[in-house]
C-alpha cells in the first residue's frame, strides 16, 4: 500500500519556549496540539488518530489522550528516538490510507534544558531500561557525541573530509537561524569560530554539536476529503521510507547512514529522483550527520560531501537544479535538540512552504549582494529526514504542493 497522495499535512505548531521552567511536559504537548489544530482549522473533537513517542508522560498515548480529552480510534506510540515524529508522519499517512483514521494528531515535547540533562555527553540507557548491548558497550563509555565523533573520524580517514568542511554546515545553520525568532542561538558564525571552539569529542568541536534546549511541536495529518474542506494551504505526502541501521556488534561501516536505504525507498514510492528535489530539510544533530545524509540521499557522490558543502554558498547548498538547506532552527538545530526529538524538520518545511508560520525562504536567505539573485523556496518537491546515524530508524518524507489533484 502506497501513501502517495493519500494524506496531507494541514496543521503545524512550534512551541516558542526554549526554557520550560514553569510548564510541565504534558502542558507543552497540549499547547502544541492546540496550536496545530487551530492552524489546521480543526478542533480536538475532530481528532480520531493520535501519535506520540517515549517523551509523552505516562503510559504511552493513553495518558495524553485522557489529559487532552481526545477520543481516537487509532493510536501509535512507536518510539525510534529522534526520528519518531518524522516516522509518525509516515505512519499517520499509512493509517489514513488504511481507513484507520481521518485526522491524525502528532505531538512531541521535551524539557532537557530545564531538567539539566547531559543529553549527549553522559552514557545513559535508551528508554530508561538497559538495552541488550549495554553490558558489553558501557564499560567503554559510549555517549551520543563520541559515537557521532567516531563516524566523523572514520569519514575523514576514508575520504579526506576536514573539520573546515564540516564547519561550513554550522555556518549555514547559523545563517538560517536568523529567520527563526525562537532560535536559541542566532549569532552568525564563521568557519574559524567553529574550528576554534572547544573540542568536545575529536574531531567534533562544540559548534559541530546541537544545543540542548526545551520546546515541542505538533503536526496534523488529514485525509484528502478533510483537506479538501479546509480553507488553508496543505502539503501533500507522496513518499516515505524507513530503515534500521544497527551497530551490528561493531562490524559496521560508520561512513554511511540509514538514509542510504530510507531515502531510496521514499524516492521510489514518490517516483522522483534527487535532482527533482527543490528543497531538502536535513536532520542535523551534528555537522557530520548532514554531510553523510547529503551523500547517502544522492545529492552528491559518496565521499564528496566535504567538497560539496564547502564549495556551496554559506546559507544554502545549491544542487544542479535546487537549493538544499539545513534546519533553520538554531545551531545546528534546536529542533533536533529538543530532548533529541525530530519533528522540527517537518514543521520548518511546512511553515516555509505555506509561508504562514514565518517567512523562512531560501529567497530571503540568499537575498543579499553576496549571494546574487534569490532562489525560490517551496518548489514542486521537497524532502525531509529525521533520525540518528546508527541504531534508530531513518525516515525520508517527500512532500509536494498542496493542490488536491
Amino acid at each position: 500500500m502506497s501513501i502517495k497522495g493519500k494524506a496531507y499535512i494541514a496543521g503545524i505548531y512550534e512551541h516558542p519556549t526554549r526554557l520550560a521552567k514553569d510548564i510541565s511536559l504534558a502542558q507543552i504537548h497540549a499547547q502544541c496540539a492546540k496550536g496545530a489544530l487551530e492552524d489546521a482549522g480543526l478542533t480536538k473533537d475532530d481528532v480520531d488518530g493520535y501519535f506520540c513517542a517515549g517523551d509523552a508522560p505516562g503510559l504511552g498515548p493513553m495518558s495524553m489522550v485522557e489529559y487532552m480529552g481526545l477520543k481516537p480510534r487509532h493510536v501509535d506510540s512507536t518510539d525510534t528516538g529522534g526520528s519518531s515524529y518524522v516516522l509518525h508522519v509516515g505512519h499517520a499517512a499509512e493509517a489514513i490510507a488504511a481507513g484507520k483514521c481521518k485526522v491524525a494528531l502528532i505531538t512531541l515535547a521535551g524539557r532537557p534544558r530545564a531538567e539539566g540533562m547531559a543529553t549527549g555527553t553522559v552514557p545513559r540507557s535508551r528508554g530508561g531500561t538497559p538495552t541488550p548491548d549495554e553490558p558489553f558497550e558501557f564499560p567503554y563509555g559510549p555517549t551520543v557525541v563520541n559515537m557521532y565523533a567516531m563516524c566523523a573520524m572514520r569519514h575523514m580517514h576514508e575520504y579526506g573530509t576536514t573539520s573546515e568542511q564540516l564547519a561550513w554546515i554550522k555556518v549555514a545553520a547559523s545563517h538560517h537561524a536568523q529567520h527563526n525568532p525562537h532560535a536559541l542561538m542566532r549569532d552568525v558564525v564563521t568557519v574559524e569560530q567553529v574550528v576554534n571552539s572547544p573540542m568536545i569529542s575529536d574531531p567534533l568541536h562544540r559548534l559541530d554539536c546541537c544545543v540542548i534546549t526545551d520546546g515541542g511541536g505538533a503536526i496534523v495529518v488529514v485525509a484528502p476529503e478533510i483537506a479538501a474542506k479546509l480553507k488553508r494551504p496543505k502539503v501533500k505526502l507522496i513518499g516515505a521510507g524507513e530503515f534500521v541501521k544497527t551497530q551490528m556488534g561493531g562490524k559496521v561501516d560508520l561512513t554511511y547512514s540509514g538514509a542510504r536505504f530510507s531515502g531510496a525507498a521514499a524516492f521510489a514510492e514518490a517516483g522522483v529522483k534527487p535532482a527533482d528535489i527543490k528543497y531538502a530539510s536535513i536532520y542535523d544533530s551534528f555537522t557530520i550527520t548532514v554531510l553523510m545524509q547529503l551523500e547517502d540521499l544522492g545529492f552528491c557522490e559518496k565521499g564528496k560531501g566535504g567538497a560539496f558543502v564547502a564549495d556551496a554558498p554559506t546559507v544554502a547548498v545549491v544542487l544542479p537544479a535546487a537549493p538544499v538547506a539545513f534546519d533553520e532552527d538554531a545551531e545546528p538545530s534546536a529542533a533536533a535538540a529538543i530532548a533529541g526529538l525530530q519533528s522540527g524538520d517537518v514543521i520548518e518545511e511546512v511553515a516555509g512552504r505555506r509561508m504562514t508560520a514565518r517567512q523562512m525562504t531560501v529567497a530571503a536567505l540568499l537575498d543579499t549582494p553576496a549571494w546574487g539573485a534569490p532562489l525560490e523556496r517551496g518548489g514542486k518537491l521537497s524532502f525531509v529526514t529525521g533520525g540518528p546515524l546508527g541504531d534508530a530508524i531513518m525516515l525520508a518524507m517527500l512532500t509536494a504542493e498542496g493542490g488536491l489533484e
